[in-house]
């Protein structure tokens, strides 16, 4: 099967990634964060793979060292948003009443600010570092999940296994928790792997406005930062964590394309028709 064998390749590359960012301090062939300003914005050779910034650091070790703290920062924060707006989703479609309008309400509050500008607001009073920049995204992207999540239940809510379940006596917890998640969970999940990137983005875009992570601490927005003013006479000092960015992001995006493909049969059968027609 065609959709199969690209999740599979997709998932593969993401596994490396992911193996790489957590071996990352034993991969790394010079100390990231030693500085030698005899060695200083020497560009990309055989020692120095990928050049030097100002202060003489590896750049290569130092994009290696930083896919730990911008991929599973990444990771952590888009689960804490579809964790809790999934369950907040879940129970505004279910018991819907005060508890419905009031999330609700609260979700549209939210949503009428762009995600990015609210972070950045709640960022800049909270002051800089990676919890409270993880904390301001986490704030601002929750009521996304909660709408589809509240959707999806409602879409549920009064199908026939469900009616069924309640008349066997299941309990509403065990109802929600055997039943109406799992089968929303697949459009949840697609929806949370594509989320990965744009949240990617959004986390190194707080870093490279100051933020997020600090110097000098490694981290892809603020090593782009770092390089901003010699992109002229240095450019490998962004270019390099510019590419991890987006080879990283390009990856978790095609990853999401591929499952919904996989777990969506309707959309694969529209797709063949069309690669038919044409």
């Amino acid at each position: 099967m065609k959709e199969k064998r690209r999740l599979l390749f997709f998932t593969a590359l993401a596994v490396l990634l992911l193996l790489t960012a957590a071996f990352a301090a034993y991969l790394c062939p010079y100390d990231p964060y030693k500085q030698d300003l005899l060695l200083a914005k020497q560009p990309p050779g055989p020692e120095h793979w990928i050049g030097t910034d100002r202060f003489g650091r590896d750049i290569f070790s130092r994009v290696l060292a930083g896919s730990t703290v911008s991929i599973y920062s990444t990771l952590f924060l888009v689960t804490v948003v579809t964790v809790t707006g999934t369950v907040a989703g879940v129970l505004c479609g279910w018991f819907g009443g005060a508890l419905d309008a009031v999330l609700m309400r609260i979700a549209d509050l939210f949503l009428a600010f762009p995600s990015l500008v609210f972070a950045l607001a709640v960022a800049g009073v909270l002051g800089g570092g990676i919890q409270n920049a993880v904390f301001a995204l986490a704030v601002a992207g929750w009521p996304k999940f909660a709408r589809l999540a509240r959707s999806l239940t409602l879409s549920q809510k009064e199908a026939p296994y469900l009616m069924a379940a309640k008349l066997s006596g299941s309990s509403t917890i065990k109802i929600l928790v055997r039943h109406v998640i799992p089968n929303i969970g697949g459009q949840i999940l697609v929806t949370a792997v594509l989320d990965i990137g744009t949240t990617m983005m959004e986390l190194a875009g707080l870093s490279f406005l100051g933020l997020g992570v600090q110097p000098p601490a490694a981290e892809w927005g603020s090593m782009i930062n770092e390089g901003r003013s010699l992109l002229q006479i240095s450019p490998w000092m962004s270019l390099a964590p510019g590419a991890a960015i987006f080879v990283t992001v390009l990856i978790f995006n095609l990853l999401g394309d591929a499952l919904r493909d996989y777990m969506d049969p309707k959309q694969r059968k529209q797709k063949r028709k069309k690669g038919k027609d044409e």
